[in-house]
């Protein structure tokens, strides 16, 4: 009673002070608001202790591009273990504590899987007591909000700061400034609390903004040179602006390698700057830090570490990089060739001179050591940092780190025998496996709190929540049908809120009695979104032509955002949407489908599509994709998986049975054999149907508004673009597959009670793939960080 006083008056106070008004005058925002400061106000003093608890002890650093945070205030509550004290204190005072949540906007400072991976990641640390700091930007307009207009994906800036960000503090005697040949200007960090699950550990995330050294050119304005007074201003902030800024030119290439320095040398110099308070050798740097890249966007922190410790601390270079090589750890996020990040040499010399001097002597190093291990002339081309005019950032963050892994089995064999295999063969006992995982803490406990209270009663506790393990005991509720229809009904209800979220938010009726197919992930011709939308197609003409056809019931949930300069990725969108319209419309369906493109699919919106899935769609080229954490959060909250034997979906098949899955299409060494001899036309003439769905790009089934968007979309099929290859993810050759699995879906999900025991063995079986255990991997395996529970 006493603490709900204490965050009563705390609240009122804030109101009063921030917004000039009693807590009962504000509105939803502002009441949002009130009770964050009121709640960061407590949290702050167990901040700071659990800061000091890591003095002197071995920390990591995670450096990352982007942080797919997701909204903070229930995750909030849910950890520090107030969630149901405050949710009774605001029902007291007359507010629902579903309006304030909603009134939080999603932080927008990330995209896809490998900004929510990060998230995941700092969670996993601080529920486990490990010391994590997060490195990154503070983007004032996150990626971007998506709109969409007929039918095509329209940008608009996604105002997340609109509202304040009551969870972070400014650290303004903590900023550092930061060097470009054309400019200076500050990173100004904020911080903000990443809460463990009931521990005692509070980390940090902290985000650099992007300010002048002068905010405001007095006598430029005073000479009524307006654009000039501020243009020192609005240039440092433009930094800043959005994640992933379109780089298709090179203003936008420098504004992109602008960010790329501007976070990680910030970052660093804030490290350094704390080590150097501690008066501890230089030669001791990296028995204390393990900074981690999340990709390749952040390598440029290995030249930028030895500028600071050769230029500036003054140590030899054989010494600095010594120190570099221990410091350092890299992981590959792709298989894309195109993915793997090249800067042109010239962008280098103009804004970075300094930056790539350290670069081209770093790639001497390598050449030398190459020659010493025998490898000479032609043979060390293939190991080059700087290649006809480009920098090669993996081959710079491989040399540069001690530890390189990849984020799935398959994902990490690739790396070693194909993509990387040439620094493998010279480097082996630098490569290993960090298979990705997802916070039960917030994709089950928080999003599916029905479910997990369920999972509580089954096993008789909560250890689950920081051991997802545990969930193997409930395999011997497998033939119980009491709780195998406790499940469906749990489902059920799931599926109730999020069709009466799609209603209130696109204005589209579903019925929760049909089946939810669910495929949400970033827009990319290799996740092959085209690939489902086809079948829908299929599908819909076959109903036109039989309405008695035996067929569940079905709603197709699609979710992405397409990158804004990404035009074949948009062109699906705008292809998907049509499709929804014209199924959606067809008096003659009668509801049989429905097709729903949920509008700017973000963390609070997946938060309840996960849950409510009945199948989960992982369907991209065997080979493309990494790994996924999309697929292990459908899992833990029990819908099967339809998809390739690609990622992370072979552990999920291996661990809950192929059985209790739906496996189609090539694999990775049927792609190789065929890659070079394939002809879609040969699937095109021949497979039933597809001529007709493919066509209908073309046919004037669909209006891309002279766009000539579909047509481009047709020849990227049957004819290539460029110097692609036509279908070059096979979307046809596995059309007919997909297919078959998706009939197959069908066929088993009328036996409701035999559904329920494949969903049941899937949650049963997600133990491996909580972030939990990846982060741990992580710590003793390459970090060698230890935990610290006491205060």
């Amino acid at each position: 009673m006493e603490h709900k006083e204490m965050v009563k008056r705390r609240m009122n106070g804030y109101a009063l002070s921030s917004f000039g008004k009693s807590l009962n005058e504000c509105n939803i925002y502002e009441k949002n608001t009130s009770l964050a400061k009121a709640l960061i106000e407590e949290i702050v003093p167990l901040w700071k202790e659990s800061e000091k608890k890591f003095d002197g002890k071995k920390r990591a650093y995670y450096l990352s591009s982007e942080y797919l945070m997701g909204r903070a205030l229930s995750n909030n509550l849910i950890n520090h273990n107030i969630k149901n004290e405050i949710e009774s204190m605001l029902e007291e005072m007359g507010i629902h504590y579903d309006a304030i949540e909603e009134a939080e906007e999603d932080a927008g400072l990330g995209n896809g899987g490998l900004g929510r991976l990060a998230a995941c990641f700092l969670d996993s640390a601080a529920t486990l007591n490990y010391p994590l700091t997060g490195y990154g930007i503070r983007y004032a307009f996150g990626i971007f909000e998506q709109k969409f207009v007929d039918g095509f994906q329209v940008e608009e800036a996604d105002r997340w700061l609109k509202y304040g960000d009551p969870w972070s503090i400014r650290k303004e005697d903590e900023r550092v400034k930061i060097t470009f040949s054309d400019c200076e200007i500050y990173a100004v960090p904020y911080d903000t609390p990443i809460i463990g699950y009931k521990s005692n550990t509070i980390n940090t995330l902290r985000l650099w903004m992007a300010e002048p050294l002068e905010v405001f050119n007095f006598e430029a304005f005073n000479n009524q040179n307006y654009d000039l007074a501020v243009k020192e201003k609005n240039n440092a902030e433009n930094i800043g602006k959005v994640l992933y800024p379109n780089d298709s030119n090179d203003e936008g290439k420098l504004l992109r390698l602008k960010q790329q320095y501007f976070f990680v040398s910030a970052s660093l110099q804030d490290i350094v700057r704390n080590y150097k308070k501690t008066a501890s050798p230089f030669d001791d740097f990296a028995e204390y830090h393990a900074i981690q890249l999340n990709d390749t966007h952040p390598t440029v922190a290995i030249p930028e570490l030895m500028r600071i410790l050769t230029q500036e601390e003054n140590i030899s270079w054989d010494k600095a990089w010594e120190i570099v090589i221990k410091t350092f750890a890299y992981t590959n996020h792709t298989l894309l060739a195109e993915a793997l990040e090249q800067w042109p040499v010239r962008l280098y010399k103009s804004l970075l001179p300094n930056i790539f001097d350290i670069i081209v002597k770093i790639n001497n190093q390598l050449m030398e050591e190459l020659e010493e291990k025998g490898i000479y002339n032609s043979a060390k081309y293939e190991y080059e940092i700087i290649q006809h005019d480009s920098i090669k950032m993996a081959h710079l963050a491989i040399y540069g780190s001690k530890s390189i892994n990849g984020v799935a089995k398959i994902h990490s064999e690739l790396i070693k025998d194909r993509e990387l295999n040439q620094w493998y063969r010279i480097y082996p006992q630098k490569f290993s496996n960090k298979t990705n995982g997802v916070t039960q803490r917030r994709w089950l406990l928080q999003s599916n709190p029905e479910l997990a209270g369920l999972f509580t009663e089954l096993l008789g506790s909560d250890e689950w929540i920081v051991d997802l393990s545990r969930l193997k005991e409930l395999e011997k509720y497998i033939n119980d049908e009491n709780v195998l229809k406790r499940f469906l009904d749990i489902k059920h209800r799931k599926k109730v809120q999020l069709a009466e979220y799609i209603k209130k938010h696109e204005g589209i009726e579903v019925d929760s009695n049909s089946m939810y197919d669910i495929l949400i992930k970033r827009m990319h011709e290799y996740k092959r979104q085209l690939l489902d939308a086809f079948n829908i197609l299929d599908l819909y003409y076959k109903l036109k032509e039989n309405s008695d056809l035996d067929f569940v019931p079905r709603t197709f949930i699609f979710g992405a955002k397409a990158a804004p300069g990404y035009y074949r990725a948009k062109t699906i969108i705008k292809f998907i949407n049509d499709l929804a319209d014209l199924v959606n419309n067809d008096k003659d369906i009668n509801g049989k489908i429905k097709v729903v493109f949920v509008e700017n699919y973000k963390v609070s919106y997946a938060e309840r599509l996960f849950p409510a899935a009945d199948v989960s769609e992982q369907i991209s080229t065997a080979g493309k994709e990494a790994s996924g954490t999309g697929n292990m959060k459908f899992m833990i909250n029990g819908a099967p998986t339809l998809g390739t034997y690609d990622g992370a979906n072979i552990e999920i098949f291996q661990e809950a049975g192929e059985e209790n899955n739906f496996v189609f299409g090539l694999r990775v060494e049927e792609i190789e054999e065929i890659k070079n001899n394939y002809n879609p036309h040969d699937y095109y003439n021949n497979v039933p149907g597809l001529r007709r769905v493919v066509d209908s790009l073309v046919d004037g089934t669909f209006d891309d508004k002279a766009t000539g968007r579909y047509a481009e979309l047709y020849d990227s099929l049957l004819k290539g673009a460029n110097w692609e290859r036509p279908d070059r993810y096979f979307v046809l050759r596995d059309f007919e597959s997909y297919r078959n699995a998706q009939q197959k879906i069908n066929d088993e999900y009328k036996d409701r009670i035999n559904w329920a025991k494949k969903c049941w063995m899937n949650l049963a079986n997600s133990g491996k793939f909580s972030s939990d255990r990846t982060l741990t991997e992580y710590a003793t395996e390459i970090w060698d960080i230890e935990k610290e529970q006491s205060l």
